[in-house]
């Protein structure tokens, strides 16, 4: 399984926390940067990431920045993806299960290296799980088709 991973300057850390772990677990990843602390644009590392789990290039993604709410806003203006900011590992779990997200934001201002691994575990290890959540997740892609 491929996973996407973006972010800015404030979440740097908490990527190659999280690159580092899933690649010990079997994970290819692909890596759109950035490569350091060094100020930049979170859109200009988070879209690439979040079209190539558009694309199905890689089959999940994972954004980080100091929050997570800006990169995953910038995620979710790609058409296909489906990104829930977590900050615990209910919110991932539910992410996953309740709304099919493809992808995920963490703040590494919000949560420790520590959760943040918990964090992706469980949204990984989750299951969607279809029926009455379904037809939610099919208004959504129909809402994005007729905006997009």
């Amino acid at each position: 399984m491929k996973i996407a991973l973006g972010t800015d300057h404030a979440g740097y850390k908490m990527k190659e926390v999280i690159k580092a772990h899933a690649m010990n677990k079997g994970y290819q990843v692909i890596d759109f940067g950035t490569d350091s602390e060094e100020a930049v644009d979170y859109p200009d590392y988070c879209r690439p990431a979040a079209e190539s789990v558009a694309k199905g290039e890689c089959e999940y993604g994972v954004v980080f920045g100091g929050s997570g709410n800006g990169e995953a806003m910038v995620a979710n203006k790609v058409p296909g993806v489906r990104c829930g900011v977590c900050w615990n590992v209910e919110s991932a779990r539910l992410a996953k299960e309740h709304n099919n997200a493809n992808m995920i934001a963490l703040g590494e201002r919000m949560i420790s290296l520590e959760e943040g691994i918990k964090i992706v575990d469980a949204w990984l290890n989750a299951e969607f799980q279809g029926g009455r959540h379904q037809k939610r997740i099919d208004k959504i892609a129909l809402a994005e088709r007729n905006t997009c």
